[in-house]
């Protein structure tokens, strides 16, 4: 086990923060492990200048590799970033039209504007199909309730991403369509046999990993006829053997959130990062504290990847796993981040963020008049 160990499994870590500045345990955990990335929720945006300054401040947090700055920014009740961005519809108004071309000018729109001010990766699009009517979580999150389509506009938002510089992620895997239960609450269970999940929920995944979408994020769901005991995040027979296996997925496989109840009801956050990089993820998602306390959210991290330093260190993550997720991890960065001199626009990066510059300054792109006419576009089909 090398001994640089310590700093490199923060690459397997994205966390969150309270407040719109960086606070000294963020950068103290950084220090001592290095850092994947942080998530920006509403608390920590104000205007677009300060989600521009923030995500700067973000990469003076970076050691080797600069870190990915991301957000939950879907359009419709899932967006983190308000007027003066531009507010996008519910992506169930693309699967109303099925205008491919659409959804990708949406892509290319959103992502210019995440570029702008920093952020680089995108956890969107949602690819579960909404085949559930009773579903309390997805809805007009998703694209359609059929799978063809959910596919095809699914890869047009990536390709509308990628190519504009912004990691996407698909989500979330094996599917949460069918579903009658936040996961956000409690676990839902998913009743279908495998041939149902290789035949639907599977089809818009297939479609993302033939677009070469950059992340997958896990489901925590509990699905019977693949594993009868671990939700999808912490079993190694749907991360795994589905989707890296079968599906031949290569990117990086980040789980959704582990604070939320679907998982914290039974596992501690540190043990299910444990068994969520054992079982085939590449990175953990920890972003809500478990109480009201947000002085706790940093902690919670710092638990979390001293669990793994110490699952490295006795074999219950073996090394060649770990180095697999850390090998992802690099590429997907060297990919979006190192390997970019330059930003659309003529803008500089600065170790991957993008500083507004040259003809077209932040103002003049965050909710601009073209973007806005996509937005009315797209709104049309309400």
């Amino acid at each position: 086990m090398p001994s640089s160990i310590r700093r490199h499994v923060g690459q397997l870590l994205i966390g969150s923060f309270p407040g719109t500045t960086i606070p000294a345990e963020l950068r103290a955990l950084a220090r001592e492990f290095g850092l994947g990335g942080v998530i920006l929720f509403a608390r920590n945006i104000e205007a677009p200048e300060q989600v521009a300054e923030l995500s700067h401040d973000v990469q003076t947090l970076a050691g080797d590799l600069p870190l990915w700055v991301s957000v939950d920014q879907e359009g419709g009740r899932v967006a983190r970033l308000k007027a003066p961005f531009t507010e996008w519809p519910p992506m169930a108004v693309l699967g109303r039209s099925g205008d491919a071309a659409l959804a990708s000018r949406f892509a290319a729109a959103l992502a210019a504007e995440l570029r702008a001010v920093g952020i680089t990766l995108d956890y969107a699009p949602v690819l579960d199909i909404h085949t559930n009517p009773k579903n309390p979580v997805i809805g007009d999150r998703a694209l359609a309730e059929d799978a063809d389509t959910v596919a095809r506009l699914g890869a047009a938002i990536i390709h509308g991403l990628q190519e504009n510089g912004v990691a996407a992620c698909g989500k979330h895997f094996p599917g949460h369509g069918d579903t009658a239960v936040d996961s956000h609450l409690d676990l839902p269970i998913v009743e279908h046999p495998p041939d149902r999940i290789r035949r639907v929920e599977c089809v818009p995944f297939r479609a993302a990993i033939r677009a070469d979408v950059a992340f997958i994020m896990t489901a925590h769901v509990l699905v019977p006829s693949f594993d009868e005991e671990k939700p999808a995040t912490l079993s190694r027979a749907i991360v795994h053997d589905l989707l890296r296996e079968e599906l031949g997925f290569e990117g990086v496989i980040l789980t959704d959130d582990l604070e939320m109840k679907a998982l914290a009801a039974t596992y501690t956050v540190a043990d299910a990062a444990v068994q969520a990089i054992a079982a085939g993820c590449d990175g953990v998602l920890v972003c809500r504290a478990l109480s009201d306390d947000r002085s706790r959210d940093i902690d919670v991290q710092a638990e979390a990847l001293e669990a793994l330093v110490h699952a490295s260190e006795d074999g219950r993550i073996p090394y060649k796993r770990l180095d697999d997720a850390l090998t992802r991890q690099r590429r997907a960065k060297e990919r979006f981040l190192a390997a970019q001199a330059r930003g659309p626009h003529g803008a500089r990066l600065r170790r991957g963020v993008e500083v507004a510059a040259g003809p077209r300054p932040l103002r003049h792109v965050v909710g601009c008049d073209e973007h806005a006419r996509i937005a009315e576009e797209m709104a049309r089909y309400v």
